[in-house]
């Protein structure tokens, strides 16, 4: 076969089963979908408008530079255009800074339990995962900092708000550890729910340090998740990189049209961060009504310690998806006695309230 070593060798896997596929798998239609951390408050009508009549230009490829794009987020975030590469969401994102950075062997710092997907580019490319464990339930953004003083890493990952337990970190934390990534390594912070944390949690974009990347997505708060579009934020000489690789056509006139008129939207932003808010508060009770923990959330979710180990949570798991409820549960100890449930519409999380109460009796 014409395919390396280190491909044959990967496990034929993907970071995530998709609801769809268990959907197939389960022989049945979920009534709630609230695993995938989408926003199902949908993106603002003038997004739809725009994407419509961009739609009517699709015989066209998108403007290969993103001009547009790239104009509007540097006018939101006050930088400079050439601060900013955008792509078909972050995880696209993430394939090609392994692409530029990750020779094989090249060692990878991240934390044991965080988002998956970048450890699954890491792996692609020939990197080698070297964990830190979670504290409390967070990152250990202390600990991490000495990890990378000590191996060198080529990456080291960090997302603040995090996922899966929703947890953040102050400003000053995240700044002490952009102060502490050593030479040769960059450092990527995933801020994929910036839009949703408390103003004190994000460091000021300036002054943009060469070895920082930061990682933003209209997916989440923006309720574009079906659209893939993201961007990265980072010094001019960093940026610069991702056009030696990037799919120059990736970003579709659709979501070129939509991201910016999302960009352009922000009462509608502000009105859908309230509703995520308040779902995340009622999910936060029903929890509390079922006798199981809450974790406070900066994120459109909230983690729920089930309170045992992880064979309880995933019988948990299992009887909720049965009840035909979709959620999703972290695979890695100890953060496996926790499930995660995104917020929803009040019908939904009815559905969720009744599934839960039926999966505990169960359990």
């Amino acid at each position: 076969m014409p395919f390396t070593a280190r491909t044959l060798a990967l496990p034929a896997s993907v970071p995530f089963v998709g609801p769809e596929a268990l959907e197939r798998r389960l022989g049945f239609h979920f009534r709630a979908r609230l695993g995938a951390n989408e926003s199902v408050f949908g993106p603002s009508p003038r997004v739809l408008e725009a994407m419509a009549d961009a739609a009517r230009d699709s015989w066209a490829y998108g403007d290969p530079e993103h001009h547009g794009l790239r104009a509007a987020l540097a006018a939101h975030h006050g930088l400079d255009p050439n601060c900013f590469v955008t792509g078909e969401g972050i995880d696209g994102l993430f394939g090609l800074l392994a692409q530029l950075t990750l020779d094989p062997g090249d060692t990878v710092v991240t934390s044991l339990g965080a988002y998956p997907t970048f450890n699954y580019h890491v792996n692609g490319h020939g990197g080698v995962l070297d964990f830190v464990p979670y504290r409390d339930d967070r990152e250990d953004a202390e600990a991490l900092a000495a990890r990378m003083a000590e191996v060198r890493p080529k990456l080291a990952y960090f997302a603040n708000p995090d996922n899966p337990t929703g947890s953040w970190l102050e400003a000053e934390a995240v700044e002490r550890l952009m102060d502490a990534v050593p030479e040769g390594t960059l450092l990527v912070l995933d801020e994929a729910y910036s839009d949703l944390a408390p103003a004190s949690a994000l460091p000021p974009l300036e002054p943009l340090r060469p070895n920082v990347l930061r990682f933003r997505t209209f997916s989440k708060a923006y309720g574009m998740a079906g659209v893939r579009v993201a961007y990265a934020i980072g010094a001019p000489e960093t940026v610069a990189q991702f056009d030696k690789v990037r799919n120059h056509f990736g970003l579709s006139r659709m979501a070129q049209a939509g991201a910016v008129a999302a960009l352009e939207d922000q009462a509608y932003l502000r009105e859908t961060v309230a509703r995520i808010e308040r779902a995340r508060d009622r999910l936060g009770a029903i929890a509390v009504e079922a006798g199981l923990h809450p974790l406070p959330s900066a994120t459109n979710f909230v983690a729920i310690d089930c309170g045992r180990d992880g064979a309880y949570a995933r019988r948990v798991l299992e009887a909720i998806l049965s009840e035909r409820v979709f959620i999703r549960m972290p695979g890695v100890a100890p953060l496996d006695r926790l499930i995660r449930v995104t917020v929803g519409r009040d019908e939904e999380l009815d559905l969720f309230a009744q599934a839960l109460r039926i999966a505990l009796e169960r359990a």
